[in-house]
């Protein structure tokens, strides 16, 4: 029994065993100072138009940072990729919780791969309002693509921003493309206004549908069935296959009601299964042949046209409303008049008219 009592736990060190005597300490240093040493700018652009996977990383999270010493550096690595961007196609791929986005994403990013292209996944995954926090599970889903030589899946929190999508993954788009990638993939969070985000920043826009959820009536509404190219139901295989071809004839009805598109583009319903791999060529087919007739009427460039203009704008607002919220005497003020409304002693809109009247003194003294 005495000796059941001495036994320690299974992290315990073992007796005899020691740190080495001989250490190299210069060794060790120049490890740690090489992990501060952070690259600059140029070094970034470099590595990221000759392919390296690493200096990509690095950018993107300059970008995503909150930090405004990183903004300036940003700025600079995004000037410098520009002018080898926009040379991809952008598929926006959305969907409710559970409809599989992420199983059909590793799928169809290997057939993509397989058939020589280079596939980047941008997926946004959504962040708890109460703790803020993001699980960023996109890399554990896709087990098959992230270890994919020709694939690039970099998840990112969706923090405040609308939908989780906003110009910092417009942003990080030019990057990707940079670095080669022909193909980007942008994955939403399948809820709130995320779609109408996603929408602004690619050229194809992709619905998952599930069949046998009562999911047909309620995606047989306008919105987001006006901005899908195509609609894909998904898990078509087993005893699914019947009610996912009568969710398709379904929507193939709901569609013709629907004015036509500004691209004049017939949007598609079809069927698949990602698991296993049923349906996802003729995905691609449709896709195809969407890019061809785009291409040759103009309207691919038009819409792209557009969308620069659309996020030229969108970062003006959001510069303005950044400097507004940063002004020290509006911060100050901000917790009186808060105060103030939640008393019910001051409308909340005569509130926002006060503090407005404050920022304009500040630019016009």
């Amino acid at each position: 029994m005495s000796s059941l009592k001495k036994q320690s736990g299974s992290l315990t060190e073992k007796a005899g065993i020691s740190s080495p005597e001989i250490t190299n300490v210069s060794a060790i240093n120049q490890i740690k100072n090489k992990r501060r040493q952070q690259p600059s700018a140029s070094e970034l652009i470099s590595g990221i138009l000759s392919g390296n996977i690493t200096a990509l990383s690095r950018a993107i999270t300059l970008i995503e940072s909150t930090n405004p010493d990183h903004a300036a550096k940003a700025d600079q690595i995004i000037k410098g990729c520009l002018p080898y961007a926009n040379k991809s196609i952008r598929i926006g791929i959305t969907g409710v919780p559970g409809v599989g986005k992420s199983t059909f994403i590793e799928a169809f990013g290997t057939y993509l791969t397989q058939a020589g292209k280079k596939v980047a996944v941008l997926a946004v995954d959504p962040s708890s309002s109460i703790s803020h926090g993001s699980i960023l599970g996109d890399k554990t889903r896709m087990e098959e693509l992230v270890k994919d030589e020709n694939a690039f899946i970099r998840p990112s929190a969706s923090g405040e921003n609308l939908g989780g999508v906003a110009r910092k993954t417009r942003e990080t788009i030019i990057l990707c493309e940079a670095a080669g990638f022909d193909t980007i993939i942008i994955e939403t969070v399948g809820v709130g206004q995320s779609e109408t985000a996603v929408h602004s920043m690619v050229d194809f826009f992709l619905l998952l549908k599930i069949s046998g959820a009562g999911d047909e009536l309620q995606g047989i509404k306008r919105g987001i069935m006006e901005m899908a190219d195509a609609i894909v139901i998904n898990k078509a295989d087993g005893d699914n296959i019947k009610k996912a071809n009568q969710a398709k004839l379904e929507f193939n009805r709901a569609l013709h009601l629907f004015p036509p598109k500004k691209s004049n583009w017939q949007p598609k319903v079809t069927t698949c299964s990602a698991i296993t791999k049923e349906g996802i060529s003729e995905i691609w087919n449709t896709i195809s042949d969407y890019f061809e007739m785009t291409k040759e009427t103009g309207f691919f460039q038009e819409k792209r046209n557009e969308q620069n203009h659309f996020w030229m704008m969108e970062t003006i607002n959001e510069q303005l409303k950044s400097n507004f919220f940063n002004q020290p005497v509006i911060m100050e003020q901000m917790e009186q008049i808060k105060k103030a409304v939640q008393n019910d002693e001051i409308s909340p809109f005569a509130a926002a008219q006060f503090l407005l009247s404050e920022y304009k003194k500040l630019l016009i003294p």
